[in-house]
């Protein structure tokens, strides 16, 4: 099984513009993301995928591997898939730009349930991180998830979900951690479903696949780290990294 990781890197955020060119103890974003991928020891080649001109000089200088994307995409997964196509894989892993924290535990769980899937029913594997703290469960920045008994994803949303109506019941909230390994014919298929009501609404690019009847196998992790969305996560990103 050959497995390669791709991470699509835009430089105009909408929230934080230039975070993956932020400074992170003497590098920026987007090479301390590359060198803990690469550092995991996981996979055949990794790549910068991006459209910018910046990022792409930032990662070919400090040695690694950056492809610019031929056009402009709505999504990670759009552009990844670009990328990917002519590419010799069975795998692609996904990392988020601004997961400086990448770690080799949480990606070799999510791997291994592609080995004991025989008949292929799984089509993208992801991770989830339990959380405690109500104003981060409340947060739309942060994606919550929710499985069936399985651990096969039911569905994604900014909201709580489930929504705590019966105080009495005791549940357990999880969140989405961007990290997404997929069959390649999964990724090409993505590329040309027509986003539907659902994604559109939430802003989740993981939906379309659930919209379209794909299956999404999540994979617990007790693994926080920190994605840098906003210039307050930068700052705890380096109390992090001093630690």
């Amino acid at each position: 099984m050959k497995v390669i990781a791709m991470i699509p890197a835009r430089y105009a955020a909408s929230r934080f513009p230039a975070k993956l060119m932020q400074d992170l103890a003497g590098k920026t974003v987007i090479t301390r993301t590359y060198e803990a991928t690469v550092a995991t020891g996981l996979f055949s080649e990794v790549y910068v995928v991006t459209d910018s001109a910046v990022i792409f000089d930032e990662i070919t200088s400090n040695n690694g591997k950056a492809i610019m994307s031929i056009k402009e995409h709505q999504s990670g997964s759009d552009r990844i898939a670009e990328a990917v196509a002519n590419i010799d894989c069975d795998i692609v892993v996904n990392v988020q730009g601004d997961e400086p924290f990448t770690e080799r535990q949480s990606l070799a769980k999510v791997l291994d349930v592609f080995k004991d899937d025989q008949e292929k029913v799984i089509d993208l594997a992801s991770l989830m991180v339990e959380i405690k703290d109500w104003e981060e469960i409340e947060n739309p920045n942060t994606v919550k998830v929710i499985v069936d008994q399985n651990n096969f994803a039911l569905y994604f949303s900014r909201s709580p979900i489930p929504y705590p109506r019966d105080k009495s019941i005791t549940s357990r909230y999880f969140k989405h951690k961007g990290i997404y390994a997929f069959r390649k014919q999964a990724l090409l298929d993505f590329t040309v479903l027509p986003m539907q009501f659902l994604e559109a609404t939430e802003k989740i690019e993981c939906i379309r696949y659930l919209e379209y009847g794909k299956r999404i196998k999540m994979v617990e992790t007790n693994v926080q780290g920190v994605e840098i969305d906003t210039p307050e996560d930068l700052e705890r990103a380096k109390k992090l990294w001093a630690n």
